[in-house]
């Protein structure tokens, strides 16, 4: 039993020898790779940050509202004979909506036109008593007090003509408007009576119509905000919308990308006590009726004159606990960490407002290699502008001006 084992420790023994000889030279070779102990610094892809004019845009949530809305009420009271349109469909200004019965304005227009003719009988009798006596007067054949009795009577009828012929006009009026037509061209809304049901005049709502097209669009901005555009105003860098038809850029609750444009058109006169804030409006085309009034949208608003800034990928941020971060490398090949005020994304790329230099060299690629003090092998690489036309149109950039500009005109 004793020889077996010793010949199974002879093979055994040799292999295990070898076995280890092989991890020791693996674990060497992997010590002595890319930033491990004796091998060379990791390598990473450093660039410095794209310096190009840029805008600032801010951001608001609001909805859109129809420039014109009019609820459409009866000018006469009776009872509705017809209606002539289908809820819900578009109908352009002067389109017959409903029809009131006309009859009972009829008869009464009738009757006025009997009366005016009657009074129009009466005038010109009156005219031509009265021209008889002036002629008599001449003659010294009636008394001075008869012929003022005539002119005030001949004066007296035309009053009464004129008098009837207003009442005949009234009553032309009423039996026009037993016909409800739109007041505007746009959206029908649903009707609110039925043939048959009385209305009154000016009291019952018989519909509504709204316009499309142009739309507004309808947010608020927080005193902080409205301060800045006002220092920007006075500065020069971004005119006040009050003025200016500043571009605003709009995307619906379900698009990804701002589809629709428009510029600003009003700004309120008056901050909000209770909630610290500010309207503001914007108009916007919809030639297609797409929009709706009440949808829900994020709109971005031109927010400051254009300037030179400086942008980075937004994989080369980092964040360090509370705090936004970025790795440069610097002339002895060490990583150092950089603090940086971040600002919005412009065509995919990040803003950085403060804390980082142009001739920093970023790291771009393979930050999880870099270390803050420990050596890397930097690789100069390059941050690609985006594509011409994928982004908004930067206007040039303004130098503020000497002096200050009058801030009488507000801002936003």
């Amino acid at each position: 039993m004793k020889r077996p084992s010793s010949a199974l420790w002879l093979v055994v023994l040799p292999l295990a020898l070898s076995l280890a000889a092989c991890s020791e030279k693996e674990g060497g070779a992997a010590a002595a790779g890319p930033g491990g102990p004796g091998g060379p610094p990791p390598p990473v892809t450093v660039a410095t940050p794209l310096v190009k004019p840029i805008v600032d845009w801010d951001d608001y949530i609001g909805r859109f509202e129809a420039k014109q809305s009019v609820e459409v009420r009866p000018r006469v009271s009776g009872y509705v004979q017809s209606i002539n349109f289908r809820d819900g469909e578009f109908a352009r200004a002067g389109d017959l909506l409903f029809v009131i019965d006309p009859r009972p304005f009829q008869a009464a227009l009738n009757q006025a036109r009997a009366d005016a003719q009657r009074a129009r009988a009466t005038a010109d009798l009156a005219r031509a008593n009265f021209a008889r006596t002036e002629k008599l007067l001449g003659l010294n054949a009636v008394s001075r007090e008869e012929f003022e009795t005539d002119r005030a009577t001949a004066a007296q009828a035309q009053a009464g003509l004129a008098s009837a012929e207003a009442t005949v006009q009234s009553r032309a009026l009423d039996v026009a408007f037993t016909r409800v037509t739109a007041p505007i061209s746009g959206r029908m809304s649903d009707r609110r009576v039925d043939v048959g049901a009385f209305v009154t005049s000016g009291t019952t709502p018989m519909t509504t119509v709204v316009t499309l097209d142009p739309i507004h669009f309808v947010f608020t901005g927080s005193e902080a905000v409205y301060l800045k555009y006002q220092r920007a105003n006075q500065a020069g860098t971004r005119p006040s919308s009050r003025v200016a038809p500043n571009p605003v850029d709009i995307r619906l609750a379900d698009e990804t990308g701002y589809r629709w444009h428009g510029k600003m058109d009003f700004v309120d006169n008056v901050i909000s006590n209770g909630s610290g804030t500010i309207r503001g409006r914007a108009v916007v085309r919809n030639p297609t009726g797409f929009l709706t009034p009440g949808m829900f949208g994020h709109m971005r608003l031109l927010g400051s004159g254009a300037y030179n800034g400086m942008l980075i990928p937004e994989d080369s941020v980092v964040t360090d606990q509370t705090r936004k971060a970025v790795l440069v490398v610097g002339p002895d090949t060490k990583v150092a960490q950089r603090v940086v005020e971040l600002g919005p994304i412009v065509d995919g790329l990040r803003v950085v407002r403060s804390g980082l230099k142009p001739t920093d060299r970023v790291v771009i690629a393979g930050v999880q290699r870099g270390r803050p003090g420990s050596p890397v092998t930097p690789k100069m690489g390059k941050i690609v502008p985006p594509a011409p036309g994928t982004g908004p149109v930067v206007p040039p950039i303004i130098e503020p001006p000497a002096t200050s500009a009058s801030a009488a005109s507000g801002a936003r």
